[in-house]
């Protein structure tokens, strides 16, 4: 199935659409596909809000731009990782049976699956800034990650037994 149309079925069923990719194998190519995809799309959701700085402030949309694309496709996709690897960590502490990929392709997935609220929040900032509107969608896309990451754990832990 397209990774749109997963994307979709994702804020209906989000342990479903996990069960499913995890069923697929354990592909690293495609987890990191996901997340590279999941990152270069927050970072096209920053552009509004720094067009908006760079036309209130003396700084170049060039400059922000560079800055942003250094921090979402260089610095956050490693952070992930570390992310996922220190809740793998935490989960193998307290006896939970779960491979170091299932967790990877939770938050990875997740994190994708979330990009639809976070170009709106970024519409929103680069339109109105930060206000009411931005606080509410910064939460409902915070939320929705928070929601997949658990629901794709969750998947993971009742498909199988990890193999390591």
């Amino acid at each position: 199935m397209a990774v749109t149309a997963d994307i979709a079925r994702t804020w209906r069923r989000p342990g479903q659409v996990l069960s499913g990719l995890l069923g697929q194998g354990a592909r690293e190519d495609r987890a990191l596909m996901y997340l590279m995809t999941g990152c270069a799309l927050v970072f096209v959701a920053q552009w509004p809000r720094l067009a908006r700085v760079a036309a209130l402030t003396e700084v170049g949309l060039d400059r922000l731009i560079g800055y942003e694309v250094l921090a979402w496709l260089f610095v956050w996709p490693l952070a992930f990782y570390v992310l996922a690897g220190a809740l793998w960590a935490l989960l193998r502490l307290v006896r939970l049976r779960i491979s170091a990929f299932a967790v990877r392709l939770a938050l990875f997935w997740g994190w994708l699956a979330a990009t639809p609220a976070a170009l709106l929040y970024g519409l929103q900032v680069g339109l109105n800034g930060y206000g009411p509107g931005a606080h509410v969608l910064g939460l409902l896309w915070l939320g929705a990650v928070l929601l997949f990451w658990g629901a794709g754990l969750g998947a993971a832990l009742r498909a199988r037994p990890a193999q390591g």
